[in-house]
């Protein structure tokens, strides 16, 4: 551990000295080399960490089960400061010192168990992630330009430092940006309908709703101190797949990697299908955009074509597409046949995939090791005594349909 002093901030000195710490193996070991883009040369199928405390065990059974690469999340981590390495996402002046010290003993934890990962970001200056936010959304980033040259500072800071460390695959800008949200446009009409992104983009194109843009000079920040690592970015809406096609064209750097979320039809898919007793299940009819659907594996494959055909039409090959997220409440009807539907998409299109979610320390309704029915009282019994019971997980069907895909 660096053992950096608590409260502290990183100063451009600071960062060089750890850099040059990172780069003579003081921290950070591992089996290959970090940021090569040849490790998504071949489909990997990977999970999502978006735990409040990140342990060594859970990358080693991550690494039991299978999977090769980890999309971590680390807003959630407790921070003596407001908002967990950023400091503020009010105003950015520099990386919190110690919360680096814990993302880095984090990696070297991944390395240590031969797991690659993408750091992903929930929050950004002027983008603070609505749970971190009494539930309120923020997207002060896409109505104020300012809050871009901090959001480019903070990356910059963050690639000098992790630049070279063994576990990096890629850094995903952010998670799931919406530039579109309150601007008129419809998040959803039919499944694959795209027609309603391109006029909005004409109106909006160079302005601070512009996610093109605002990833051109992000990526153009990290370049700066570091060539080599690949940049994963999220569609807009998001990241909706049928958000990528109002671009004009890829982003210019060749090791770009774009990513989309699959949680379509969200009716059937989220916790509050099964909370609020709808009863939706799959494959069947569900509200979608501005009509009900009967949502099965064709209806997935038309909602996703338009991503593909754009991707098609640019030249980007499937190894530079990503499913980062995709999953479904584990008490909904269907869910097992839901899962196993659209990882027969993504496998068929030969491109990534990271399910969610893989032991989630919060919530249970994504943990597919638990299965479909509910968790035994004597688990709530336990929590309610003030205790931090363990889910109780075993290979389910529900389980399975995921564990038998994992491909390294």
């Amino acid at each position: 551990m660096l053992g950096l002093p608590h409260r502290s901030r990183l100063t451009h000195l600071g960062l060089l000295g750890l850099c040059a710490m990172l780069l003579c193996g003081v921290i950070g070991a591992g089996p290959s080399r970090a940021g090569d883009i040849t490790f998504w040369d071949k489909p990997r199928s990977g999970t999502n960490a978006f735990n409040r405390v990140q342990t060594e065990a859970w990358f080693q059974a991550a690494n039991e089960l299978g999977v090769s690469w980890v999309r971590l999340a680390f807003d959630k981590w407790q921070s003596e400061e407001r908002d967990f390495l950023l400091g503020d996402a009010d105003r950015y002046d520099g990386l919190v010192a110690a919360d680096l010290e814990r993302l880095v003993q984090t990696l070297d934890w991944a390395a240590a168990h031969r797991l690659k990962v993408v750091i992903a970001p929930l929050s950004l200056p002027g983008l603070r992630w609505r749970q971190n936010n009494g539930g309120q959304v923020d997207d002060r980033l896409w109505r104020d330009r300012a809050f871009w040259g901090q959001a480019k500072a903070y990356w910059r800071d963050l690639a000098q430092v992790l630049a070279g460390h063994p576990a990096i695959a890629a850094y995903n800008i952010v998670n799931e940006p919406a530039p579109e949200r309150g601007t008129g446009i419809a998040e959803h009409t039919r499944p694959g309908d795209v027609a309603r992104f391109q006029p909005w983009y004409e109106a909006h194109r160079g302005g601070t709703a512009d996610l093109y843009v605002f990833y051109q000079e992000v990526i153009a920040a990290i370049r700066e101190v570091d060539r080599e690592t690949p940049i994963m970015v999220d569609a807009g809406w998001y990241a909706q797949p049928g958000a990528f096609t109002y671009w004009p064209a890829p982003l210019a750097d060749d090791k770009v990697l774009y990513a989309f979320h699959m949680y379509e039809p969200y009716a059937f898919t989220s916790g509050s299908n099964f909370r609020e007793k709808n009863g939706l299940r799959y494959p069947g009819e569900v509200p979608f955009g501005d009509t009900p659907v009967i949502w099965n594996k064709a209806q997935s494959i038309r909602y996703l074509a338009p991503l593909f055909d754009w991707a098609e039409a640019q030249g980007i090959p499937p190894t530079h597409l990503i499913a980062g997220e995709f999953g479904c409440m584990r008490r909904n009807a269907g869910c097992q046949s839901y899962l196993k539907d659209v990882i027969d998409l993504f496998d068929a299109r030969g491109i990534h995939w990271a399910f969610y979610a893989f032991r989630e320390d919060e919530w249970d309704g994504y943990d597919y090791e638990a299965g479909t029915g509910a968790l035994p009282w004597a688990y709530w019994q336990a929590v309610e005594r003030g205790e931090k019971p363990e889910v109780p997980r075993q290979n389910t069907p529900l389980f399975d349909v995921i564990r038998t895909r994992l491909h390294r």
